[in-house]
Order: structure tokens, then sequence, then C-alpha cells
């Protein structure tokens, strides 16, 4: 199989890597680069556990051939909050308002928010359910997750 050799943004950090070709996104930030947080779930995209922001777009990474992202700002859960101490005001809402159980889905369920509030500040309620349509959650029902997006739009935080 050919190998080529990249050059991956990943929250900020440069990474030199040589990869299959056929490799995905998915797998070369888990198992090359150790960023656990993007979960493997279907890996079929239809499940969303693997979203990640590319150049602010959420995309299941998947489906994302690791050659292809090359040139391109991605984002993974473990990027979002700059500060180490302090979550991201969407992570804190997850917490808060009880929209995270078993926690398989919330970094993908986090992505989708950042980039709809990212695009649309003060989404309605429907608006979000749309911007998370792609994320499979079997444990919250979604209500929690809704209210969580909701309370971070209506106070504003820059996401």
């Amino acid at each position: 199989m050919a190998r080529r050799r990249i050059r991956l943004r990943v929250n900020g950090e440069e990474y030199d890597l040589e990869v299959k070709v056929s490799r995905t996104l998915l797998d070369v930030i888990r198992e090359d680069i150790g960023l656990t947080g993007t979960k493997k779930g279907c890996d079929t995209g239809d499940c969303g556990a693997c979203t990640v922001l590319i150049d602010g777009k959420p995309v299941t990474s998947c489906l994302v051939l690791a050659v292809d992202a090359q040139g391109k700002e991605i984002l993974t859960i473990e990027g979002l909050s700059s500060d180490p101490v302090h979550l991201h005001p969407l992570q804190d809402a997850f917490l808060k308002y009880g929209a995270v159980q078993c926690g398989y889905c919330t970094p993908g369920m986090i992505l989708s928010a950042k980039a709809l509030l990212e695009r649309n500040p003060h989404p309605t309620e429907q608006e979000i359910k749309v911007a998370i349509a792609g994320n499979l959650c079997r444990c919250t029902g979604y209500v929690k997750i809704v209210e969580a997006i909701k309370a971070v739009a209506q106070k504003g935080f820059k996401v």
C-alpha cells in the first residue's frame, strides 16, 4: 500500500506523519497523534461520534482521508479550550445540564454545537436540533443536550 508524508495541523499544532494513503483522519488522530477524545463509532459516517471541525465545519473524520486534510485547520475536542484549568462554555453547560451520560457522543455533539454557534450565535431550538442531527446519542434523549446548547447561546459566550 502506498504511503505518503503529510503535515496535519491539529488543535493549532503541526504533525509530520508518514501514513498509508488509505488511512482515515480518525485513525491518524487517534492512533498516530494520540488524541483519543475523537471517538470511533460506526466507521461509516452515520453516528457522528468521530466529528471534528475542519476549517470550522463539522465532518465525520471516519470518512475523510488523512491525506485530504493537509492544509486545513483541524479541531478536536482536546483543542476546544485553550485553558487547561477551565472548560469551554459548551463543555461546562453539558455538565451543568446533565447532557452527558455515557459520554461517547459528547465530543462530536459539542463540536457540532460549536460550529453552529460560530455561524449562528442565537439559534432557534429547531436550528440546534438540525445542527446535531448527525450525532446519535443512545443515552440522553437529546433534551438535555439541546438545553445545554441553548443555555450557551442565551448567555452569548464566545465559542
